[in-house]
């Protein structure tokens, strides 16, 4: 294991119509899922430099044709009937293995980088949970050194509440909690279009 790290990557299988349905309301779902694509893609090349053993896990099935598994990645499928069983079922499996720290991205903020992550890590000497804030009230970063249940159950999932409602269940269980720096999802064209240079 790389220094008992995990870095888990929540992805979304690219197929038209399924993802990024905000920015094909205004772009089409022909741009959207190149945009998705694009996303994807650049999360993974970011994640592929970190010093960390990766899992990429799809939320429908697994391509048969899966190029990353070349390059280390562990490729999984997720479980579970919402996003928060899903990552506390990541979580779980992570620890179950013997990882010391696990940290979870998904596969839209075009502001993730190595620094980020391997900051995350950093943060985990100290803290128990670390979070990356998104200004939309979710967050695009999760890393623990256990897992809490609370964390993943009771949250208002793709609203403006998850990180309060993260926060206020991290607290109430006592959990010392770090922060990163905000960074902005790619939900819509808004988004998109002050991400886009970076592509």
């Amino acid at each position: 294991m790389s220094k008992n790290r995990l870095l888990i990557i929540f992805a979304k299988n690219p197929e038209k119509g399924r993802v990024k349905t905000r920015l094909a309301k205004t772009l089409g779902e022909e741009k959207a899922l190149d945009i998705y694509r694009s996303l994807l893609d650049f999360t993974l090349r970011i994640a592929e430099g970190c010093e960390a053993d990766k899992e990429l896990w799809y939320s429908r099935f697994i391509p048969e044709q899966e190029e990353w598994d070349k390059k280390g990645f562990q490729i999984k499928l997720q479980q579970g009937d919402d996003l928060g069983e899903r990552m506390k079922n990541a979580f779980r499996k992570a620890f179950k293995k013997g990882y010391q720290k696990a940290v979870i991205i998904g596969s839209d903020c075009a502001g993730i980088s190595e620094e980020l992550i391997d900051a995350s890590y950093a943060k985990l000497e100290e803290a128990d949970m670390v979070i990356g804030p998104s200004p939309d009230g979710g967050y695009y970063l999760l890393g623990l050194k256990e897992c809490y249940d609370a964390l993943f159950e009771g949250i208002s999932w793709s609203t403006g509440k998850v990180l309060k409602q993260t926060m206020d269940a991290a607290e109430e269980l006592g959990i010392k909690t770090a922060l990163l720096p905000e960074r902005n999802d790619v939900d819509n064209e808004a988004d998109w279009q002050s991400e886009k240079h970076k592509f």
